[in-house]
């Protein structure tokens, strides 16, 4: 009864942490006026501090914009470093109108409250599985086990992007996004991609002297949400189905009485592995062609957003689904830090409490049994790399 008594305190204590977590605002600057107080992941970064020194934990800071730093914690092997774990959440969470979103609420098995699935709860199972194994003398005698809650994933991933420039080793990383503890090896990329249209102006009393940009980018859509929507379903990956594309703002016109010479229209393009802007270009101009349209196409982010895709065969993620008593690995649609590790070289595989259909809703919550279940599982992990 002894080890039953232990494991249910340091679950109890995993999910005070999520408490405290929750109850430290740490929306995405982004998303906020300059000088916001619920802005920005510092109060989260300073207090996962304050515990990891107390636990004797080597902490560090690596500098991404003013205000936000990436937070790295390591736990060294008893012996010589030989191999390498990062577990990676996010420290931003998005924001909300109702203040009652900032204060932890505990309904019956779960726990309500900003960041509580997305995901501040899987930066409470992992640093609490951190320090349970920081507590053990039976730690890992060659794996040094890194923490790092990456700033900014809500909006541009600048977090993920600067800690990738370190080159940092390993030989696995697991990025918290709520999966319920499954171990997710693919998610789809994403482009967000400026269809452009142009047309002649006149006066609206007399459209046939004109040309009329927002009528010749309305058939673009009409092609795009059709042929190349259904041309994108027969392509399929065994883990991700297919891609997608979706029509989410259009701008054109000055007023009614002038036909329009300019319009505009924003798509999001979810990509599969191996799909870049330039393929895409190709076919979405080729759909458009075969109806006799033209439109110009750019991709409007500074950065890319590739799919991800690991190996479920390699040893340190099978073993990690081994653990969690998973045969199969799984595929998710949205993109997250993932991607970008993994193109720095580490094995990067998605894992984390909770379930993504509660992220970002104006009553966010976590089941307390997915916060007990993704301390041990990662706990059992981490004692078990050599």
């Amino acid at each position: 009864m002894a080890p039953a008594r232990g494991r249910t305190h340091a679950v109890s204590q995993s999910l005070q942490l999520l408490r405290d977590l929750i109850a430290l605002p740490s929306v995405n600057a982004a998303f906020l006026p300059p000088g916001e107080p619920h802005a920005g992941e510092a109060k989260v970064a300073d207090y996962l501090a304050k515990r990891a020194a107390k636990a004797r934990l080597d902490v560090e800071r690596q500098p991404v914009a003013p205000g936000s730093d990436n937070l790295i914690v390591r736990l060294s092997p008893l012996g010589q470093v030989r191999h390498r774990i990062i577990l990676a959440p996010h420290l931003d969470t998005v924001g909300g109108d109702d203040p009652k979103i900032y204060r932890p609420t505990k309904k019956g098995n779960k726990l309500h409250g900003r960041g509580a699935c997305d995901t501040k709860g899987s930066v409470a199972a992992m640093f609490r599985a951190l320090e349970n194994v920081a507590k053990r003398k039976r730690r890992p005698s060659e794996t040094e086990i890194v923490f790092v809650g990456l700033m900014d994933e809500e909006c541009n991933q600048t977090g993920s992007r600067a800690f990738a420039k370190l080159r940092m080793k390993a030989d696995l990383s697991l990025v918290g996004e709520p999966t319920r503890c499954k171990v997710v090896t693919a998610h789809k990329g994403d482009l967000w991609l400026r269809l452009i249209a142009t047309g002649k102006a006149a006066h609206g009393a007399r459209p046939e002297l004109g040309r009329n940009a927002i009528h010749s980018l309305a058939q673009c859509i009409v092609a795009i949400e059709t042929d190349y929507a259904a041309l994108l379903r027969k392509r399929r990956h065994p883990l991700l189905g297919h891609a997608t594309i979706n029509t989410g703002t259009i701008r054109g016109g000055a007023q009614p009485n002038i036909v329009p010479d300019h319009c505009e229209v924003d798509l999001d393009r979810r990509t599969l592995p191996g799909e870049t802007f330039a393929k895409i270009r190709r076919e979405i101009l080729g759909v458009l062609g075969k109806r006799g349209l033209k439109a110009k196409l750019i991709d409007v982010k500074d950065f890319t957003c590739p799919a991800l895709e690991t190996d479920p065969g390699l040893p340190w993620v099978r073993n990690f689904m081994r653990v969690g008593r998973q045969k199969k690995p799984i595929g998710v649609d949205y993109y997250c830090d993932a991607a970008n590790l993994a193109g720095a070289g580490i094995p990067t595989v998605v894992w984390g409490p909770g379930d993504i259909a509660q992220a970002h809703t104006a009553d966010e919550w976590i089941a307390v049994e997915q916060i007990e279940r993704g301390t041990d599982m990662l706990t059992r992990f981490l004692l078990s790399l050599p």
